[in-house]
């Protein structure tokens, strides 16, 4: 009896033509979006994902999200619903040639799906391939991402697809998802299993269903036992044995980029190069690394050493050109660099700070003397009138008011304590005085 009126997506048998085993993440697939757990702001009931298959009209898209919240399979199950030929692309191994075989197949078949998995793999002239055929609609065009598709798809091609955000599975998804395969799943149906506690598989799949099914099978598969039952302590004793120490998709890869941040911010280089090293060794994207240390850069260092924002946009950019193995030492300099650098937040505090004004107070309107003016109906009407030109004045300066009447004399940037951003301050209240308090 099937409880969860779930359609088993490989009834024929658990092994392929070739005698090799069916992975259980490809076995328990859903071939329905009522079967797929999860993404109900997608494909729940009214939801916008559901009706473009419903309607049969599916516009280009990027899928993006974590590993293992069912981008894949979404990508399946539209092609089965609209009942259009698929072809499937992975980004890891094709190339320009492959995209135009495509391409070329779809003049004579129309209505192709292309699924491109990983799709921010893919250099710009491979997107850039790509790109007349999806804006003529010679394909229908569905990219599987797991990074800000902002940064890593052409800007061209994002703008012909929507961009659809899945999020990663709750607790109660997964734990649906194992009572399914204990119920149905060809292998383990015929098994009797418990599960007794469930804490380890859940906090080691981390929202992943496929890591969670990966580690179920392999646990399973480990216990000589009748019945199989599943405790923390047993799963915990398998997993550390027999799975790899970093997982570029999974929890450790948020739980490694974070302890390297954390210690950079605390001005740690020995522990910042550990933590690169455990990414570098588990074969982490080097963009990924080099992007992180911008965004510190300007977060937590800022006017302190404007130079580390130099270096470390320096350093994304040369990565991106030469690439593992000898990018680990760009990456190392850059990160003992900033870690060895005086810190400071005060221009990520300042910007917090105004986005909070511009939400609480609203769209204020600009004083009239700051206003531009490049029409005579507009000087007419005293824009621009009494604005004094900073450079007419002695020391380029003079002490008119830049900000609406209703927040003049707020203090957004305070700088920082560094001798650097000290400077900044003795300059700012040489030339404001007590106005904004420094």
């Amino acid at each position: 009896m099937n409880l969860f009126n779930f359609t088993v997506h490989t009834k024929i048998s658990v092994s392929n033509l070739f005698g090799n085993t069916i992975p259980l993440a490809d076995r328990i697939r859903p071939a329905k979006l009522e079967e797929l757990l999860g993404q109900d702001h997608l494909v729940g009931k009214e939801a916008i994902l559901r009706k473009s298959v419903e309607s049969g009209n599916v516009p280009s898209m990027i899928l993006w999200g974590p590993p293992g919240v069912g981008k894949t399979t979404i990508a399946n199950i539209i092609a089965n619903q609209v009942k259009r030929p698929f072809k499937t692309l992975s980004a890891v191994s094709a190339g320009v040639k492959d995209v135009r075989e495509v391409i070329k197949s779809a003049r004579v078949h129309t209505g192709v799906i292309l699924f491109i998995d990983e799709i921010h793999r893919f250099n710009k002239s491979q997107q850039d391939a790509l790109l007349g055929a999806v804006e003529k609609g010679i394909i229908t065009l569905i990219g599987a991402t797991t990074e800000n598709p902002s940064f890593e798809v052409n800007a061209a091609l994002l703008s012909r697809c929507q961009v659809y955000v899945l999020k990663p599975l709750a607790e109660e998804d997964l734990l649906t998802l194992l009572a399914r395969v204990i119920e149905i799943d060809e292998v383990f149906s015929k098994k009797d299993i418990k599960i007794k506690e469930n804490e380890a598989l859940l906090r080691l799949a981390g929202g992943d269903a496929r890591k969670l099914l990966n580690i179920f099978e392999l646990v399973a598969d480990s216990l000589n036992e009748d019945p199989v039952v599943f405790t923390d302590e047993k799963v915990m004793d398998i997993a550390q044995q027999k799975i790899a120490l970093y997982d570029k998709t999974g929890e450790q890869h948020y739980d490694i980029i974070s302890a390297f941040i954390k210690s950079i911010r605390g001005s740690d280089p020995n522990a910042a190069v550990y933590w690169l090293a455990r990414m570098v060794e588990g074969g982490e994207d080097v963009k990924f690394i080099a992007r992180r240390m911008v965004i510190l850069a300007s977060e937590d260092i800022g006017n302190a050493n404007p130079t580390a924002l130099v270096i470390a946009t320096n350093t994304f950019n040369a990565v991106n050109m030469i690439g593992y193995p000898e990018a680990r030492i760009i990456l190392s300099q850059c990160a003992t660099y900033l870690a060895c650098s005086p810190k400071s937040n005060a221009a990520y505090m300042a910007i917090s700070k105004a986005q909070k004004s511009v939400k609480e107070m609203g769209d204020l309107s600009v004083p009239l003397h700051i206003r531009n003016a490049p029409t005579s109906m507009m000087k007419d009407m005293d824009y621009g009138k009494g604005y004094q030109y900073a450079h007419d004045f002695p020391g380029n300066f003079t002490a008119q008011e830049y900000l609406p009447d209703e927040i003049k004399g707020t203090t957004y940037y305070e700088p920082g304590n560094n001798p650097r951003e000290e400077e900044m301050r003795k300059r700012m209240k040489a030339l404001w005085k007590d106005k904004y308090g420094y």
